[in-house]
C-alpha cells in the first residue's frame, strides 16, 4: 500500500489559522499590540528575495507587522551588528531572523552575527544559547529551529508514538540535523545521526521508524532503503535536470519519493511538504515570542532589579549609607527603564547621559503623572525636600511597584567645599554613588563655565577692539580675505539682517553699513554678564580687569559669580532641546549699546560657539536612588536670581519613560512662594507641561521658628524650643504653612503636605501640623520617616500622592505674561508673599521702562526674593502681611526667557567660612576612596 502523503501546506494553513485567532486575541486584550517581526536581509540575492517575501506575506496574513531591514552589499560587520542591536532593544519587535547566506563585499563573521541576535528574539532559533538550552533538554525555554520544529510536528500529524522509536536523522547541519537530532532525543526517541562518514548507511536506514533526510543530495535515499511502516521526512529541496519542464529542471528532495512512498507509511512531499511548514514555525515562534514579551512585560510596567535597604539604628552617616550600598550598573538601569543603549552615553559604571533623540522615539508615548516637591518657608537649615523627593520615589517604585523618575538639580561644588556639604538627599533617601553626583558629575556646570567665561572674554576683547581700530581695520579682520575671496559667516550674515542690511557679499556694504556692521558700541555702564567659576571666593564679588599695559588703559570693574547664577545655567534647565538652546543662547543680551539697543551674544558673533561648549551638557544624566529606581540630575539654576528648577528635558523625557501610570517627581528650589511659584509661572510655561500634585515638605522645627523661636543658626546646636514640646509655639508657626499651601492651590493643584518627621519631634506635634494643613486646604497631610527608613518611611506619602493624582488638576497661570512688568511683579507680591503693594525704586523703575521698549516686557517674572521669609525681610517670619515689598532693580535673563526683579541685596557669589568643609575631605590614595565630603 502506497504511504499518505503529509501535505505541508495543509498543516501549515491550519497553523496559520491557530495563530491568525491568537493574535487577535491579543488585540483584543492589549489594543494597538502586535506582534512584531523584523527580517535583516544583506545584499539583494534572487533566492533570499523569494523566501523574504514568502515569510513577509505569511506575517502579514496572520496580523503579524513584519519590518524587512535591506542592507546593501558594501555593509560591513559592523554595519550589521548595529542594526541587529537597535532591533534587539526595540520592544515593539518581538522576533529577528539573519537571513542567509550574508551577500557582502567585506568579511562578516556569520557565526558572530547569528549569536549577537537576542536569545529571546530569536524566532530562527540559530543562536548558541538557544541551541545550548534545545541540546540540554530546556524546550520550554528555548526557540527551536523552524525547519526541526515543523519537522515534529509533521511527524505528530501521523499519530505515531515517538517515545521508543528508533530515529535516524541524515545530515548534521546546525539548520536541521543537529537540532532535529535533540528534539527527538528529548522527546524519547532512540536517535541516530548520519553523515557523509557513516559506514552502511543504508543499514542504518533501513532499522528507522522515523526517518529525516537534510543532506542535500537529489533522491540519494533510495525507496529500498526505507524500513516497512517508517515515517519518512524529506527537508532536501533540490534541482535537477527536465527537458520536459519549461525551466529545464524539476525540484526534487533527498529522498527517492516514487520507490520511497511504495515502503513508507508516511511521506512528506517534495515541494509541499516541510518547506511550508518552516514558515509556518517562525510565525508561530514569533507570535510565541510576543506572548512571553506581555508575560514579562506586563503594559508600561519596567522591570527594576530594586536594591534591598539593611536599615540601621541609629542612622550611620550619609556617606556611609551609600558606601554601603553597591550600586547597579547604570547601563542595566537604562535598559530596565526602556533606553536603548545607542540613547545611553556611558560615563563610568554609575552615571550616564541620555541623548535627545529618546524623545522623538517616544513622542507618541503618552506622558505619565507629574509631581512638584516643595516646601514652607525654611530654616537655614533646610527642611529636606531633596530627601523627601528620593524618599517619594523610592517609596513609589521600590514599594508601590510603579515606574517612578526622580529628576533633580545638579548641585554647586561651591557649596559642597564651602559650608553647606552635599545635596545628594540624606540618610536612607539618596542619589548614589553620592560623590559622583556633589563633585564633577559628567562636567556640565564645566561646560557652562567655559561657555559663560567665552562670553565675557569676547565682550571686552570686542570693547577694546572697537576703541582701538578704525571701521575699515575692523572689517578687514572681522571679515578677512581668504584665498583672495572674503565671505561672511553665517553669524554675521544674521547680524547684517538685524541691521537691516539684504546683503551678503562683503564688497558691496556701502561704508554706513560697514561701520554699524563692525561697531556694537556696547555701552561699559550696561554690561549685565560676568565672569563665573564654580567656587566660593568672596574677593571676587568685585574686581578690576584690563590693568595689563597690554590693555592700553581700558579697564573696568566687574565681578565674578558663581557658575549656577550664569544665564546659561538658567538656558539649559529651560530649553527643550538643541535647536531651541542655540536660539536661546544667541539672544542672550549682555548689555545695551550708547544708544539703547540691546547687544545680544549673537551680535557678538559667539553664539554658535557657545552652543558647542554645551551639545553634551544638554543631554540629561542619569543616576540612581539607594533602592535602585532611576534619577535625572540635570542643570542647578539659583532658586533666586534665577528660576531653581531642574531641567525641562529631564522631566519631558522622564514623562515618556514612565508611562501614563507611572510618575515623574521633581523638586522646586527654596519655598512654595520661590521655587514652586517659579515652577508653575515660568518652567510650567515653557514646556507646556501640567502637574497633577504639589508635595509641601514641613518639619516642626521649622514651624516653631515661623511661630515665634530662636533664631535657627547652621553649625550651631538647636535650643530646647526645638527640640521639647511645644504646641503653642507650633501652632502659631503654622500660619507659614497655611500660606504656602494657599500658594499651591492658587494654582490649582491638590496639594499634599508631608511632615519630615525628627527624632524629638512628639505625636501630638506631628497631629497637629496634619490636623492644620487638612484644614488649611490640603488634600492629605502624612508623616515621613524615610530619611531613618528609605522608602518605607515614605510610602503613606506615596499613597497620599497617587489618590491626589486621580482627582482633577485644573492648573493654571498667576498671570498673564501680555501684562505690564509692574502689574505682574505686583500680582506675585500680593498673592504669594501677603504684601500690600510694590515700590519700585527709580532704577527698577527705568529698568521697566527700557525692557519694555526693547521688547521684552511680555516675558515672565522671577523674583529674586530672599528666601528665609514670605516677605523681603529675613528676619519676618511667619505669614507676614501689609508691608510694601521693595524693588531695587529689575535684570533681563532675555536667552533664558524671564526678567528677574531684585527685592534687596543678592549676592551671586557666596563666600568661604572660617573653616570651610575642604578640611575634612582627602583622598585615600591607595583605595582612591573621598574622605570627609559629608
Amino acid at each position: 500500500m502506497s504511504a499518505e502523503v503529509l501535505s505541508g501546506k495543509t498543516v501549515s494553513a491550519l497553523v496559520r489559522e491557530r495563530l491568525k485567532k491568537d493574535v487577535a486575541q491579543m488585540k483584543l486584550d492589549l489594543p494597538g499590540f502586535r506582534p512584531g517581526l523584523a527580517i535583516l536581509q544583506v545584499g539583494d540575492r534572487d533566492d533570499s528575495n523569494l523566501y523574504i517575501s514568502m515569510k513577509l506575506k505569511a506575517a502579514a496574513e496572520i496580523g503579524i507587522n513584519a519590518s524587512h531591514v535591506r542592507l546593501p552589499k558594501t555593509a560591513t560587520e559592523e554595519e550589521v551588528l548595529r542594526n541587529i542591536i537597535q532591533v534587539n532593544e526595540n520592544p515593539e519587535i518581538h522576533g529577528l531572523i539573519v537571513q542567509l547566506p550574508l551577500e557582502s563585499i567585506n568579511p562578516i563573521n556569520t557565526e558572530r552575527v547569528t549569536n549577537a541576535v537576542a536569545p529571546e528574539k530569536d524566532v530562527d532559533g540559530l543562536t548558541s544559547i538557544n541551541a545550548g538550552k534545545l541540546a540540554r533538554g530546556d524546550l520550554g525555554d528555548c526557540f527551536i529551529p523552524c525547519t526541526p520544529k515543523g519537522c515534529m510536528e509533521l511527524i505528530k500529524q501521523t499519530g505515531t508514538s515517538i517515545a521508543g522509536k528508533n530515529a535516524v536523522v541524515i545530515g548534521r547541519s546546525k539548520i536541521v540535523g543537529a537540532p532535529m537530532h535533540d528534539l527527538l532525543l528529548w522527546n524519547h526517541a532512540t536517535v541516530t545521526t548520519c553523515h557523509s562518514k557513516t559506514a552502511d548507511l543504508a543499514g542504518q536506514v533501513l532499522r528507522a521508524d522515523i526517518l529525516v533526510v537534510g543532506a542535500g543530495k537529489p533522491e540519494m535515499v533510495k525507496g529500498c532503503w526505507i524500513k516497512q511502516g517508517a515515517v519518512v521526512i524529506d527537508c532536501g529541496i533540490n534541482h535537477v535536470p527536465d527537458s520536459t519542464k519549461a525551466s529545464g529542471k524539476r525540484v526534487v528532495g533527498d529522498v527517492a519519493y516514487s520507490e520511497a512512498k511504495e515502503r513508507a507509511s508516511f511521506i512528506t512531499p517534495v515541494p509541499g511538504g516541510v518547506g511550508p511548514m518552516t514558515v509556518a514555525m517562525l510565525m508561530e515562534n514569533t507570535v510565541e515570542s510576543a506572548k512571553r514579551f506581555l508575560e514579562d512585560n506586563k503594559p508600561g510596567r519596567w522591570h527594576i532589579q530594586l536594591t534591598s535597604l539593611n536599615l540601621l539604628k541609629p542612622v550611620p552617616s550619609d556617606i556611609e549609607i551609600s558606601r554601603a550600598c553597591i550600586p547597579k550598573p547604570i547601563d542595566k538601569l537604562a535598559r530596565e527603564i526602556g533606553l536603548f543603549s545607542d540613547e545611553v552615553e556611558l560615563y563610568g559604571k554609575t552615571k550616564a547621559k541620555i541623548l535627545l533623540s529618546t524623545m522623538k522615539r517616544l513622542q507618541d508615548q503618552p506622558d505619565g503623572k507629574y509631581v512638584v516637591v516643595t516646601g514652607i518657608t525654611p530654616t537655614p537649615l533646610g527642611e529636606g525636600k531633596s530627601t523627601t523627593t528620593v524618599g517619594l520615589v523610592q517609596a513609589l517604585g521600590a514599594h508601590l511597584k510603579l515606574n517612578v523618575f526622580a529628576c533633580v538639580r545638579q548641585p554647586s561644588q561651591g557649596p559642597t567645599f564651602g559650608i553647606k556639604g552635599g545635596a545628594a538627599g540624606g540618610g536612607y533617601s539618596q542619589v548614589i554613588p553620592m560623590e559622583e553626583f556633589n563633585l564633577h558629575l559628567t562636567g556640565d556646570i564645566h561646560a557652562i563655565t567655559a561657555a559663560n567665561n567665552l562670553v565675557a572674554a569676547a565682550i571686552d576683547a570686542r570693547m577694546f577692539h572697537e576703541n582701538t581700530q578704525s571701521d575699515k581695520a575692523l572689517y578687514n579682520r572681522l571679515v578677512p580675505v581668504n584665498n583672495t575671496v572674503r565671505t561672511f559667516s553665517p553669524i554675521q550674515i544674521n547680524r547684517l539682517k538685524k541691521l537691516g542690511i539684504d546683503k551678503v557679499h562683503p564688497d558691496t556694504l556701502t561704508e554706513e553699513e560697514i561701520a554699524a556692521f563692525v561697531r556694537l558700541d556696547i555701552d561699559p555702564d550696561t554690561i549685565t554678564w560676568q565672569r563665573v567659576m564654580d567656587t566660593n571666593d568672596r574677593f571676587l564679588r568685585k574686581i578690576t580687569i584690563g590693568q595689563s599695559p597690554t590693555e592700553k588703559g581700558f579697564t573696568r570693574s566687574t565681578q565674578f559669580d558663581i557658575t549656577v547664577a550664569s544665564e546659561i545655567m538658567a538656558v539649559l534647565a529651560l530649553t527643550d532641546g538643541l535647536e531651541d538652546m542655540q536660539k536661546r543662547l544667541a539672544n542672550m543680551v549682555v548689555a545695551s549699546s550708547r544708544k539703547g539697543v540691546p547687544v545680544t551674544a549673537e551680535d557678538l558673533g559667539v553664539s554658535g560657539a557657545l552652543t558647542v561648549l554645551m551639545k553634551d551638557a544638554v543631554k540629561p544624566n542619569l543616576m540612581q536612588t539607594l533602592e535602585g529606581t532611576p534619577v535625572f540630575v540635570h542643570a542647578g539654576p539659583f532658586a533666586n536670581i534665577a528660576h531653581g528648577n531642574s531641567s525641562i528635558l529631564a522631566d519631558k523625557i522622564a514623562l515618556k519613560l514612565v508611562g501614563p501610570e507611572g510618575f515623574v517627581v521633581t523638586e522646586a528650589g527654596f519655598g512654595a512662594d520661590i521655587g514652586m511659584e517659579k515652577f508653575f509661572n515660568i518652567k510650567c510655561r515653557y514646556s507646556g507641561l501640567r502637574p497633577h500634585v504639589v508635595v509641601l515638605v514641613a518639619t516642626v522645627r521649622a514651624l516653631k521658628m515661623h511661630g515665634g523661636g530662636p533664631v535657627v543658626t547652621a553649625g550651631l546646636p538647636l535650643q530646647k524650643e526645638y527640640t521639647e514640646e511645644n504646641l503653642d509655639l507650633l501652632e502659631k508657626g503654622c500660619s507659614n504653612l497655611r500660606k504656602q499651601v494657599e500658594n499651591a492651590m492658587a494654582f490649582g493643584v491638590p496639594v499634599v503636605v508631608a511632615v519630615n518627621v525628627f527624632k524629638t519631634d512628639t505625636d501630638a506635634e506631628l497631629e497637629l501640623v496634619c490636623r492644620l494643613a487638612k484644614e488649611a486646604g490640603a488634600l492629605d497631610a502624612v508623616r515621613c520617616t524615610h530619611w531613618a527608613e528609605g522608602g518605607k518611611g515614605a510610602v503613606a506619602l506615596a499613597h497620599a500622592v497617587q489618590r491626589a493624582s486621580e482627582t482633577p488638576s485644573n492648573f493654571k497661570f498667576l498671570y498673564d505674561v501680555e501684562l505690564p512688568i509692574i502689574d505682574k511683579i505686583r500680582i506675585i507680591a500680593q498673592k504669594i508673599y501677603g504684601a500690600a503693594d510694590i515700590e519700585l525704586l527709580p532704577e527698577a523703575q527705568q529698568k521697566a521702562d527700557l525692557y519694555t521698549k526693547q521688547g521684552f516686557g511680555n516675558l515672565p517674572i522671577c523674583m529674586a526674593k530672599t528666601h528665609l521669609s514670605l516677605s523681603h525681610n529675613p528676619e519676618c517670619k511667619g505669614a507676614p502681611t501689609g508691608f510694601v515689598l521693595p524693588i531695587r532693580d529689575i535684570r533681563a535673563s532675555v536667552g533664558a526667557g524671564f526678567l528677574y526683579p531684585l527685592v534687596g541685596t543678592m549676592s551671586t557669589m557666596p563666600g568661604l567660612p572660617t573653616r570651610p568643609c575642604f578640611y575634612d575631605i582627602d583622598l585615600d590614595p591607595t583605595t582612591e576612596q573621598v574622605n570627609g565630603l559629608f
